[in-house]
C-alpha cells in the first residue's frame, strides 16, 4: 500500500519537474553565490559547486539529464547529483531555503522564459496579421452582425482587427508577466530564515525585476501566480478561436470567402468533394480548452489558506501542457494565416445587393434630407426590390475601410512589446552562467 500511496502522492509531478530542470539550477547558482557572499561558502566551495552545477545545466540543455527511479522531484536529483559528485559539499547547497521556496523560484523563472516564448510568438502572428491587412486592404466582403449581411467591410479590416485585438492580449500578457517577474527566493517555507541571507542579491543575479518581499505573500503567490498567467494565455486564446471559427465559417462552401492549397486540408472517406479545415477546427478546440484554464486553476485553490499545501502540486499539470499548446497554435496560425487566398469578387452575388443600404442613407443624408425620412425611403426601396446602389465608398475615418490604421495599431503593440524587459533578464542570466 505504501508504493501504492507514493504513486496517488507523486503523480505525474516528475514527469512536470522536467520542465523546471534548467531552471532550477539556476536558481541554485544564485543561491550559491549568495551563500558564499554571507560567508556560508568558501571561495573554494563556490567555485567546485558552481562548475558541478554547470555541468549539469549543460546535461540538461543537451537532454542527457532524467529524474532517476526512486528520486522524488528535479529539486532532490540535482542535489543528488552533486552529492555523488561532490560528497558533503553537496549537501551545502540547501542551506537557507526550503523545497517550497525553490520550487516558488522556479515555477517562475520556467513561466518568465515560457511567456516570452509567447510573446516572441504572438509578435510574429502580429506582423503577419497586418501585412495580410495591407496587402488585402482593397479587397471589399460583407461584414455581419446576429450572422446577418450587415455592411461593407474588407479584408484589410478582418485582418487587422485580429492584429489589435493581439496589442490588447500582450497588455494582459505584459500583466503577468509583471508578477512573474519578482524573486520568492529567500522566503524558505514562507516564514524566511534566521540565516543572513541577502534576497537582493539573488534578485540581481536571476534577472528578477523585484523582491516578493513578504515572505508569507511569497508562499502566497504560488496559485496566484499561475492563475494570473492563466488569464493572459486565456487572453490570447479567445483571439486565436474566434480567428479560427471565422476560418471555418468563411471556407466553408455557403460563405467561400477564403480558401487554403489542398495539402493544409483534408478530405473525406466517402466524400471526394471535402477540403476540409482540420487546423483551424483543432485550434479552435485547443484555444476553447485553454480559455477553461483559469476557473480550473480557481477551483483549485478554493478555500485554502495562507500557507502551502500540496494541492498546489497539481497546478503544474494542468498549465504547463497548456503552455506548450498555445505556443503550438500560435506557430501555426502564423503559418497557415500567410497560405490563406481571399477572394475578390465577393460582392457581385445578388444576396449582398442590400449591404450598400446604410452607404446610399447616407448619400442622401449628405444630399440635406434628413436621416429618418432617408432611412424610411431606402427601406421602402428595398421592400419594394427597386433598391441599387452605384456608388463608391468613402469610408476615411480611424480605423475604417479607407483608412485601417496600421502604424497606429502597430504603435501600440511595439509599446506593449517593449515593456518586457528581456534584454536584462538576458545578460542577467548569461553573467550567471558565463555564457
Amino acid at each position: 500500500m505504501d508504493s501504492e500511496i507514493e504513486k496517488f502522492t507523486v503523480g505525474r509531478d516528475r514527469e512536470m519537474d522536467l520542465y523546471l530542470a534548467p531552471f532550477d539550477v539556476l536558481g541554485s547558482l544564485a543561491h550559491i553565490i549568495m551563500l558564499s557572499e554571507i560567508g556560508l561558502l568558501t571561495p573554494d566551495e563556490l567555485s567546485v559547486l558552481k562548475k558541478a552545477l554547470l555541468g549539469i545545466y549543460e546535461d540538461i540543455r543537451q537532454n542527457r539529464f532524467e529524474i532517476s527511479e526512486g528520486v522524488e522531484d528535479v529539486h532532490s536529483q540535482v542535489e543528488f547529483l552533486l552529492t555523488a559528485q561532490l560528497g558533503e559539499l553537496g549537501k551545502k547547497v540547501h542551506s537557507g531555503r526550503s523545497r517550497n521556496d525553490q520550487v516558488l523560484v522556479d515555477v517562475k523563472l520556467f513561466l518568465r522564459d515560457s511567456l516570452r516564448e509567447v510573446v516572441d510568438l504572438t509578435a510574429d502572428w502580429f506582423r503577419e496579421l497586418q501585412r495580410l491587412s495591407e496587402l488585402h486592404k482593397e479587397v471589399l466582403m460583407p461584414g455581419y452582425t446576429h450572422l446577418q449581411v450587415a455592411m461593407p467591410s474588407s479584408f484589410g479590416l478582418w485582418f487587422g482587427a485580429y492584429a489589435e485585438s493581439l496589442s490588447d492580449d500582450l497588455q494582459v500578457v505584459r500583466a503577468a508577466w509583471e508578477i512573474v517577474n519578482q524573486n520568492p527566493l529567500g522566503s524558505a517555507a514562507g516564514y524566511g530564515s534566521s540565516f543572513p541571507l541577502n534576497r537582493t542579491l539573488t534578485t540581481k543575479l536571476l534577472g528578477f525585476r523585484d523582491l516578493n518581499y513578504n515572505v508569507v505573500y511569497a508562499q502566497m503567490g504560488r496559485g496566484k501566480t499561475e492563475k494570473t498567467v492563466a488569464f493572459a494565455l486565456s487572453s490570447l486564446a479567445a483571439t486565436l478561436s474566434r480567428f479560427a471559427m471565422d476560418a471555418c465559417l468563411y471556407m466553408s462552401q455557403n460563405f467561400g470567402f477564403i480558401s487554403l492549397p489542398d495539402q493544409f486540408t483534408t478530405g473525406s472517406s466517402i466524400m471526394p468533394h471535402k477540403k476540409n479545415p482540420d487546423v483551424f477546427e483543432l485550434t479552435r478546440a485547443k484555444c476553447n480548452r485553454i480559455q477553461s484554464l483559469p476557473y480550473e486553476i480557481s477551483h483549485m485553490l478554493n478555500n485554502l489558506p495562507s500557507g502551502y499545501f500540496r494541492d498546489l502540486q497539481l497546478l503544474k499539470e494542468v498549465l504547463f501542457p497548456a503552455l506548450s499548446e498555445l505556443k503550438d497554435c500560435l506557430a501555426m496560425m502564423t503559418f497557415l494565416s500567410g497560405k490563406i487566398t481571399v477572394r475578390k469578387d465577393i460582392l457581385e452575388e445578388e444576396k449582398y445587393r442590400y449591404l450598400f443600404s446604410v452607404e446610399e442613407v447616407n448619400r442622401r443624408v449628405l444630399a440635406g434630407i434628413p436621416f429618418r425620412d432617408a432611412y424610411r425611403q431606402v427601406g421602402e426601396e428595398i421592400r419594394s426590390g427597386s433598391f441599387s446602389w452605384a456608388g463608391k465608398l468613402s469610408h476615411t475615418h480611424e480605423g475604417s475601410i479607407g483608412n485601417l490604421c496600421t502604424a497606429q495599431i502597430a504603435g501600440k503593440f511595439n509599446t506593449a512589446y517593449a515593456g518586457f524587459d528581456f534584454e536584462s533578464v538576458d545578460l542577467a542570466i548569461a553573467r550567471l552562467t558565463g555564457q
